[in-house]
């Protein structure tokens, strides 16, 4: 191909804001991109931290658990790396193996994600100079510590 025919072909670009970073004055009326939020932890992860640190705690190798859960040893393995979206049959094997029921692993887990979420949401709101949040309307306190609430 000639020079002249690939110089004809190549696109324009036009961003339609200013790039991450970009220095110099913005023009009133300028689109602004939005704050960068961190991602939400995924559930898988954070449930397989949880699978995990509850069995360092108790000096258990993943065999052990894995055998006395009935449960393959590469399988929770991935579980436990956040790899694999474990059903809830597995997950209440995995509990009983590490001497929880499912209720008591949920609840970790809920505690870990409030963690986490109050953390990130820590981070957003110093990233973005007090932007103003207006408050989720929240269900009444669950009757019961530790009750977890799953909604389909």
């Amino acid at each position: 191909m000639s020079s002249r025919a690939s110089a004809s072909n190549t696109a324009r670009v036009i961003p339609l804001c200013p790039a991450p970073g970009a220095a110099g004055p913005v023009a009133p009326g300028t689109p602004v991109a939005p704050a960068v939020r961190e991602p939400e932890p995924l559930w898988r992860n954070v449930l397989g931290d949880v699978l995990r640190r509850e069995r360092l705690a108790q000096k258990r190798t993943l065999k052990d658990v894995a055998d006395a859960g009935q449960i393959s040893m590469p399988y929770l393995s991935e579980v436990e790396r956040g790899r694999k979206e474990a059903s809830s049959e597995v997950l209440a094997a995995a509990a009983r193996a590490l001497g929880l029921s499912l209720a008591e692993l949920l609840a970790l887990v809920q505690q870990e994600l409030v963690r986490l979420a109050s953390r990130t949401q820590t981070h957003t709101r110093a990233r973005t100079h007090a932007v103003h949040v207006r408050p989720v309307a929240r269900q009444a306190a669950a009757p019961h510590r530790g009750e977890v609430r799953l909604a389909a």
